[in-house]
Formats: structure tokens, C-alpha cells, sequence
């Protein structure tokens, strides 16, 4: 079953969460978040990319993209909506302290 196509208005920034409402698509291959100055073409940022599957994508023929945070040519890029997944610090901010318990800081 094919994903639905995200809208402009629905798209945040992969890396900072930014809105990318004012944005027009398609995305342009060197576009870039207003915000950050992230790329945007990227697969962290596309309908298809998933960790849980080999070369991290859905697409059986799309070619393997290694660098997934830049720019790149796949034709079957799709931006996503939530493709912004905020930092667990709660997690970091519990192993800081254990590491400041254990060495006595």
C-alpha cells in the first residue's frame, strides 16, 4: 500500500523540527530548512526510510544512499510527515548522573 503524500503544511525539519510550511513541492534537491540549514532531500527525511530494514529503506530498487543526513538524487524520495524525532534527554540527562555517581563528581 503506497504512503500517503505528506503536504507542505504538515512537513517539519528532519533534524530541528522547524515547520516547513512556507516550503513549495516537490522538494528541491539542495533544499534546505529555513531554520537549521539542514538538506531536506535527505533520507532521514523521506516516506521510505526505516531503521529496521536492510540499507535503511522500504524501496526494494532504490540504490543504496550511505549518508543519510545529505542531499541526495534517489527519484523515489517522498518527504514525510514526523520525520523530526526529538532527543530522548531524559535518557542522557539519568546516564550523566550514574557516570557522575560512579566516578564521584
Amino acid at each position: 500500500m503506497p504512503t500517503p503524500r505528506a503536504t507542505a503544511a504538515e512537513l517539519v525539519c528532519w533534524k530541528c523540527g522547524a515547520s516547513l510550511a512556507a516550503l513549495t513541492l516537490p522538494l528541491r534537491r539542495l533544499e534546505e530548512c529555513p531554520k537549521c540549514r539542514a538538506e531536506l532531500h535527505v533520507c532521514r527525511m523521506c516516506a521510505d526510510y526505516d531503521t529496521g530494514v536492510a540499507k535503511h529503506c522500504r524501496e526494494p530498487t532504490a540504490e543504496e544512499v550511505r549518508e543519510k543526513t545529505h542531499a541526495n538524487f534517489c527519484d523515489f524520495f517522498q518527504p514525510r510527515a514526523g520525520a523530526y524525532v526529538a532527543p530522548n534527554t531524559a535518557e542522557v540527562d539519568r546516564a550523566r548522573a550514574q557516570l557522575d555517581k560512579l566516578f564521584g563528581r
